[in-house]
């Protein structure tokens, strides 16, 4: 029995039926940033997830914290200013996994786009194509006042011809003018959401988290779940939080409030072992333009470039990936932006697809439904006691403010105050982040002294888990941080005992897929998962059979959802530098 599991056990064992104030139906990021908000307050919550912890949409971002240029066009300033707020203030928040990201932005001609913009802003249903340097003048200019507040980040620049193709020299050279601002980029948003899970229970110790559980039964006003273990509980809650994203409309129907709610839309992304590309873009994002007048971007990601992403509608989570013609597009968008490069499908290494919680809406065209959010609420009924709140639409930047507006509503609900904002609040392994470079060297020598691990390495934990990487190398255990991963060789095994018995690990796959970036980066082997797979088994108590089933659960949905055929010689990337 792992230690986080026991507390959990401990806590599940001793609860009792009216003692949960708030049950959270999905784990994604809102729901995440929810528990950790409401936990914060003193209302004790629980968090089911059918799945992982971030498991689902949350799991498929461009993986960028943003303030949302494009959403200028449609005239929604008050989420590009929240956006902004919210993007400045996770710089600040979670440095372990979210930094500054240069962006630059091509530009075609100078003054194309403007009237199509005026009607999209006056209520047009056709967006604005070829956008011309005036108008991305004006739109960086706004984007800079909306981001004042807290700025963290250097002003938009505006480059000539000549001046961006050198900043810039495999883009075509068909562009008029360019222009640099600066957003930002979540290395492990996966990773996130579950930390900000970890925040919640260890702030209020009557709060409760399970993943890998389903909602088996509602009946006046009695929940009751059923764990992958086959473990069985029920609650009854004083309020519900639907935060099932794309599942919104099935978990309503499930609770007795049938409604329609989500018009969700498909957006995929891959990526592409090009070092000649990663390198050219010097660490900047490509923010562009395809010729069908979709937005693009590509950038580098722990040592990958990501290409994304499309915008179609789709209604069927479960079965989401991305598919062949959107591979295709990808290809010719970039081969199109950067004629100098090489770009076939044989660089594809990875793929994901998730589907976004966005609201209804007869909009005819998925890129001008608004990425805002709302909370409709479902009042109590007959059989039915509890209010529904369901958290529709939103987008990755925005979670911590949507979260801090539901809560400030729970509380209202149940007639308590806000103890405490989450505006300045560090999350998981970004506390007590050192920031300088003094700082940084400080602290790293303090942890390499304490357990006689080598400078460099403690440098690449405190990179990949923050201050948590203090604790990953304080643990004792069986194994030790020399011993590595095959095929992963800067994981090691007592990374992986570590996560497993203090990270709420069920699956195989929540290791590979979400509390580390291995599957992502194409670190993995069948020798690798065989080894993590062993260590996960000690500590969880796996016989050979379950083993063997995660296994070829972690390979089926590699090859079913991402792309990947993994077989029993080394990926290409298994010997290959791991990234931040």
């Amino acid at each position: 029995m792992t230690d986080r599991t026991a507390d959990l056990k401990q806590r599940f064992s001793q609860h009792q039926d009216g003692d949960v104030d708030v049950v959270i139906l999905g784990a994604g990021v809102n729901g995440a940033g929810l528990f950790r908000d409401l936990s914060l307050q003193g209302v004790n919550c629980l968090i089911v997830d059918k799945s992982d912890f971030g498991s689902g949409t949350s799991a498929a971002p461009s993986r960028l914290i943003h303030g949302g240029l494009k959403y200028l066009e449609t005239g929604e300033f008050r989420l590009v200013a929240q956006s902004a707020l919210e993007r400045n203030l996770l710089l600040r928040n979670a440095p372990h996994c979210v930094e500054a990201l240069p962006t630059f932005v091509p530009i075609f001609s100078w003054t194309r786009g403007i009237w199509a913009a005026l009607r999209t802003l006056t209520g047009s249903t056709t967006a604005p194509r070829s956008r011309g340097a005036l108008l991305i003048k004006i739109g960086l200019a706004l984007y800079d006042f909306f981001g004042s507040r807290n700025r963290v980040m250097p002003r938009h620049r505006f480059l000539l011809k000549r001046r961006a193709l050198k900043e810039m020299p495999h883009v075509t050279p068909e562009i008029v003018a360019g222009g640099i601002y600066y957003d930002a980029k979540i290395s492990r948003p996966e990773r996130l959401v579950y930390e900000l899970v970890k925040d919640g229970l260890e702030t209020n110790q009557a709060s409760l988290a399970a993943n890998s559980t389903r909602l088996v039964s509602s009946a006046d006003g009695l929940l009751t779940f059923q764990r992958a273990d086959g473990y069985a509980f029920s609650v009854r809650p004083k309020l519900v939080i639907n935060a099932a994203g794309p599942w919104i409309d099935h978990v309503n129907a499930a609770l007795g409030a049938p409604a329609h709610l989500i018009g969700g839309t498909k957006g995929s992304h891959i990526l592409l072992d090009h070092p000649e590309l990663v390198r050219s873009l010097n660490g900047h994002m490509i923010y562009f333009e395809a010729d069908d007048g979709r937005i693009c971007l590509v950038y580098g990601y722990l040592g990958q470039a990501l290409v994304g992403s499309t915008d179609i509608p789709c209604d069927d989570p479960d079965n989401v990936r991305c598919e062949e013609p959107e591979i295709d597009y990808f290809l010719d968008s970039v081969r199109s932006l950067l004629p100098s490069l090489r770009f076939d499908r044989d660089q594809v290494t990875y793929s994901y697809s998730g589907i976004r919680p966005l609201p209804a809406s007869d909009a005819s065209s998925p890129g001008l439904i608004s990425r805002d959010h709302s909370a409709p609420v479902f009042e109590p009924q007959a059989g039915r006691p509890f209010p529904i709140i369901s958290l529709v639409g939103g987008k990755w930047t925005t979670f911590r403010g949507f979260a801090e507006e539901v809560t400030d509503t729970v509380l209202a609900r149940l007639q308590r105050s806000r103890r405490t904002s989450t505006e300045r609040l560090a999350i998981g392994g970004g506390r007590d982040f050192p920031i300088t470079s003094n700082e940084r060297a400080n602290w790293i020598r303090s942890v390499a002294a304490k357990s006689g691990v080598e400078a460099d390495r403690v440098d690449e934990l405190l990179g990949r888990y923050g201050t948590t990487a203090a604790e990953i190398l304080a643990h004792r255990c069986d194994y030790s941080d020399s011993q590595r991963v095959s095929g992963a060789p800067r994981h090691s095994a007592l990374e992986i005992d570590w996560i497993v018995r203090q990270e709420m690990v069920v699956h195989l796959s929540d290791i590979v897929f979400r509390r580390t970036t291995m599957a992502i980066e194409g670190l993995l082997t069948i020798p690798g998962l065989r080894e993590i797979g062993a260590i996960a088994a000690a500590a969880l108590q796996w016989d050979a059979q379950r083993l063997n089933q995660e296994i070829d659960d972690v390979v089926t949905a590699l090859s079913k959802f991402h792309g990947q055929t993994l077989t029993e010689e080394n990926m290409r990337r298994a010997a290959g530098p791991a990234a931040r």
